[in-house]
Parts: C-alpha cells; structure tokens; sequence
C-alpha cells in the first residue's frame, strides 16, 4: 500500500464519528513508534511534520521512510505537511511525494487566506492532494510561528463556513480555544462554537493544540465534528524525558540504539493510548 490523504482517512472518520490522531515526527525514531503503535492498534493514522522537521530530517529520508511503512504495514498511513505558509516549499513537498498538506494563511486577513488556500488547492487537487486551511489563530508556538496570549482569534462560524464553500478545502482547523505547546492549566473550550460549525459545514473539523486536553475534552470535541485531533507536545516531552533517565541511569552509555530504544516505547504507547480516545482503532 502506498501513502494516502488525508481526504481519504478524514471522509470515514467523520461518517463514524471518530477522529484520527495526527502524530508530529521529528526522525527515524519517532516514526517507528507511531507507525508501530497504530499497526498495533489497526488505526489508520496521519504523520505529520512542520517545515522545520523536513529541513531538518531531509524531504526526500521522510518520504522514503514513510513510503516504506506504508509498504510493511499495508494500512492507510498519511504523510502530511503541518503549517505551512510558504506555498514553494509546500509544492516542493508535495512533488516529493506528500500527499497532504496544511497551507496556514491563518494569519493573513480573511479574503486573502482565501485566495492563498484556493491557490494552493487548484495545484494541489489535480495531483490527489488532500489540502487543510486554517480560519482563526490557534494560539503558542508551532515552529517559527507565534501566536502570544491574549492574540489568539476564535472561529466564526459563518466565515468558516464561508471559507469552506468557497475554497473546497479538504479539511479546516479551527480555534476554540486551543494552543500548540504546554498549558499551564487545561484551557476552556468553547464547544457550543464548535457545535455550530459542526450543525452547518460539511468539512472535516480538526483540532489542534490537542496535547493536554483532557481525555473528556476531547471525547466532546470528537462528538461535535473534529476528525484530526493534532498531537506534538504530549510524544515530544516522554521522548525527551525516557532518553533523560537513560543517561542518569547509565551515565556512560553511548549507544544510540540503547538510549532510544526506551524513548521509542514510550512514545508508543502515547500514541496507543491517543488511538483509543479517538476512537480509530480497529477502523484500519
């Protein structure tokens, strides 16, 4: 089996109502763990990297790589390209062989985000690539892109609606109260927002900033229309941490195949432990 869209993952999550987990990678490593726990979970499942993990792992290695989990496993895998404002650097992807991919206008003002993402869909839908926008300002980090507190923007739920309708995108990511990184306390979500768009567009509904949000939360949020829940935070922190204990345990250690191999475990039963809430398991 070759590497899917999104599209075609997203389509039957939201028919069932369940969501798939989207798991940011960074390496070799990161990627077994996702691609081993969602085999074991029978979850069809979407890896996703920023710009900055392909410049930093190399677009052709993750293509290659991805390309051949999908042969192993021989279930739907997606390779996605996360927030991306640079529309070059998304083609260069997507002609490498990503078949999904998030042009992030977001920050543009809204008939412009409109014409960036319609651009960027024109190119993309003759070649079988699912697209994602976003409409509104996800608050935190996400790479070099900054959202400060207090500069955050909710959806509307008429110009997303808008925004669906007019552009034919394949998936819209939506602010409800959200943020990339780590909270400090479980931010307030405002699901009766969530609930309109949910009640008047037809367009998969993803989450992100998903990373601490409370298994209820999420289970809420999943009932009302999201079928990507985005993960970073919450596989980036155990990775670090198990590679951590392994020095302080094994001060001398020098082996990277020692010292990964605890932080690959951890990370899979995160991703386990995401797939059960989704809800995606056994869907592969």
């Amino acid at each position: 089996m070759d590497i899917v869209s999104n599209k075609e993952i997203l389509v039957d999550a939201k028919k069932n109502k369940y969501a798939v987990p989207a798991f940011n990678v960074h390496n070799l490593e990161t990627i077994q763990a996702v691609l081993e726990g969602a085999w074991e979970m029978k979850s069809p499942v979407i890896i996703a990297t920023t710009p900055g993990t392909v410049k930093y792992a190399g677009l052709e290695y993750i293509v290659a790589i991805l390309k051949v989990g999908a042969m192993k496993y021989n279930m739907p895998i997606s390779l996605h390209l996360d927030h991306c404002s640079d529309v070059e650097f998304l083609k260069n992807c997507v002609m490498a062989g990503y078949k999904s991919v998030m042009i992030d206008a977001s920050m543009e003002d809204f008939n412009t985000n409109i014409n960036i993402t319609k651009s960027v869909i024109d190119f993309a839908h003759k070649l079988d690539v699912s697209v994602e926008a976003e409409l509104g300002l996800v608050g935190g980090q996400e790479d070099d892109r900054i959202i400060k507190e207090g500069e955050e923007l909710l959806t509307d739920p008429y110009m997303a609606l808008e925004f669906a309708k007019v552009t034919n995108v394949d998936s819209l990511a939506v602010a409800i109260g959200t943020a990339h990184g780590v909270y400090k306390l479980e931010p307030k979500l405002d699901f009766d927002r969530l609930k309109k768009m949910n009640e008047i567009i037809d367009t998969p509904l993803v989450l992100h900033g998903a990373s601490g949000i409370s298994e209820e939360n999420l289970k809420i949020a999943i009932a009302n229309g999201i079928c990507k829940v985005n993960i970073a935070t919450e596989i980036k922190i155990p990775f670090a941490e198990a590679i951590k204990r392994y020095f302080k345990e094994n001060p001398d250690a020098n082996d990277p195949r020692h010292y990964l191999k605890p932080a690959k475990g951890i990370v899979k039963e995160v991703v386990k432990e995401k797939i059960r809430i989704c809800g995606s398991g056994g869907r592969a």
